[in-house]
């Protein structure tokens, strides 16, 4: 199982956690699900719910993970396999993102 945390401008908004490559779970922090004036992490979590389940990485995570070449050479360099997108999400989605969120690993990865 690996957890990252999900932050909306450097505020810790929830986390993301794959349980195996076929079960991911978005669920929001409480306090910042709580807080009507926080928006949604995207419009495809939205907050009139906590917890978003899947079988898949969500598209939206997804879609923060290069593609291609670029996907090539990163997973070169980082050592990671081209078919672990949750890896390269962790490895890449810290600091640099186009957008609002990054993501980070948390401490209870394994």
């Amino acid at each position: 199982m690996r957890i990252a945390g999900v932050y909306r401008n450097g505020e810790f908004a929830g986390t993301l956690t794959e349980e195996n490559r076929n079960s991911y779970i978005f669920e929001y922090d409480e306090i910042y699900y709580s807080d009507s004036s926080k928006p949604s992490v995207s419009l495809t979590f939205p907050k009139a719910n906590r917890i978003y389940k899947s079988t898949y990485l969500f598209p939206f995570f997804y879609n923060m993970v290069s593609e291609g070449v670029n996907k090539k050479l990163q997973c070169l360099r980082l050592k990671i396999d081209e078919n672990d997108n949750f890896g390269l999400l962790l490895a890449v989605a810290q600091y640099d993102t186009i957008g609002a969120i990054t993501i980070k690993p948390l401490e209870k990865n394994t």
